[in-house]
């Protein structure tokens, strides 16, 4: 590779792709990002639909996510107005089958115990249940010395029914979108980590308040253009071969290449020359169910917990207030629901109607059955099935000039906006 301003292709415009593109750019390359969509932002981006633009999926941050807000912070994007910080908390609408778990803004871990004293819906032996958990977990540095699945491990660390159902089951799905009987321990760990387990400012939680391509991706292309970089919309890349030193790609050479594609799409174009196949995965979707009320209608919280329920039609898992976020969404609430298979099978009306009553039921406000308008908006391969000891490809994958970059690397997160961010980094920093 060229010692000065070498050229480096960039194939996909997902969140690890811009992430890989920015820090590329920053060390001195000459980018192109080639995305064949026309928007940017891969499976976390904006979509318009029927003259509403909305998000394909709602996402949240944590303040632990050091690499996603360094990135946010150079090209332009103030986390500080562009996300909406809450302290960690699982809240439920008022009732006695909820909880209401709030951690106050006091140094770790007292913010935590405090939260826990303070907790409501919580019984002495759930409250027990939680603090052996959060001591047992840190005296074993969040560490397995072999994987399980979530459940096997809440059963050893012998939580309470209640507090699996009301905390750690939705947690679980979530932070992984993997039900707790399939879902990787260690991942779990690693997330509980950096939330119940870290500094308080990391454990807070950030959700977006701009839409998701403004947050990131769409920015960033911005920067990297000011700075001399293109970005190709529309423009998928099909072949990929070695030519003089470096890659031929869209008739153009490159001395490296970043490969930010689904596993499958990467393999495809690399099939004859990685020394070893990469793994196929397992996929899980998430369905986000939009709602549009009066603009006066406001919930207690901008984010809150709702008890599932799939035998008998409770699908969702958390509702957002989207009018709390950004004022010109008034009246709009996104119910999120994460490992979907089941859910989509019942068809996205019947979907929909199903959401908007279990709101109604959640919060007692029969009006909530009949919203004005709905979107239902289902990414069917969001994220791999985040499974014990499941294997990673690492970004270098042995083949000289390219990089693997995407949430599905090698990383101690599961799918997340983060391990995204920080595999295009690394990515980056592997070819420079």
């Amino acid at each position: 590779m060229s010692e000065v301003s070498p050229r480096v292709a960039v194939v996909g415009g997902g969140w690890a792709g811009c992430a890989a593109a920015v820090e590329l750019t920053q060390r001195g390359a000459q980018v192109t990002l080639y995305e064949a969509a026309r928007t940017l932002g891969g499976r976390a981006r904006a979509v318009d639909i029927n003259g509403r633009r909305l998000d394909n999926g709602q996402h949240i941050l944590l303040g632990a996510y050091g690499e996603s807000l360094r990135l946010m912070r150079e090209v332009g994007i103030a986390p500080e107005s562009a996300l909406l910080r809450l302290p960690l908390q699982m809240r439920y609408p008022a009732g006695p089958e909820g909880m209401d778990f709030v951690a106050p803004r006091l140094p770790a871990p007292l913010h935590l115990a405090i939260a826990l004293l303070r907790a409501r819906g919580l019984d002495r032996a759930d409250r027990l249940a939680l603090a052996r958990f959060s001591t047992t977990a840190r005296w074993m540095g969040w560490r397995l010395y072999n994987d399980c699945s979530v459940d096997e491990l809440l059963q050893r660390f012998e939580q309470t029914e209640r507090l699996i159902r009301l905390m750690w089951r939705p947690l679980c799905i979530a932070a992984l979108n993997t039900p707790p009987e399939r879902a990787s321990a260690q991942v779990f760990l690693s997330v509980l980590r950096d939330s119940l387990g870290a500094r308080r400012s990391a454990s807070d939680m950030l959700v977006p308040r701009l839409d998701l391509s403004e947050l990131f991706p769409a920015r960033a292309a911005a920067w990297l253009c000011e700075r001399g970089g293109r970005v190709e919309h529309g423009a998928a890349v099909d072949t990929l071969q070695r030519h003089e030193g470096g890659w031929l790609l869209r008739g153009e050479r490159y001395d490296a290449v970043v490969l930010a594609v689904q596993p499958a799409a990467a393999a495809a174009l690399i099939d004859d020359l990685a020394p070893s196949p990469l793994p196929a995965f397992e996929w899980e979707a998430i369905t986000t169910v939009y709602l549009q009320y009066e603009n006066g209608l406001r919930l207690p919280h901008p984010l809150l917990a709702l008890l599932d329920d799939p035998e008998t039609g409770r699908f969702g898992q958390f509702v957002f207030d989207r009018g709390q976020l950004d004022a010109d969404r008034a009246g709009l609430l996104a119910v999120v629901i994460s490992a979907s298979g089941a859910a989509l099978q019942l068809g996205r009306n019947a979907l929909a109607a199903s959401a908007a009553t279990q709101l109604a039921e959640a919060f007692a406000m029969p009006q909530l059955a009949q919203p004005e308008w709905n979107a239902v908006i289902s990414e069917k391969r969001a994220t791999f099935a985040c499974t014990p000891g499941l294997a990673r490809p690492g970004n270098d994958i042995g083949i000289p000039g390219l990089a693997l970059a995407g949430d599905y690397t090698a990383s101690e997160y599961p799918a997340t906006l983060e391990s995204a961010v920080r595999s295009g980094v690394a990515a980056a920093r592997i070819l420079l």
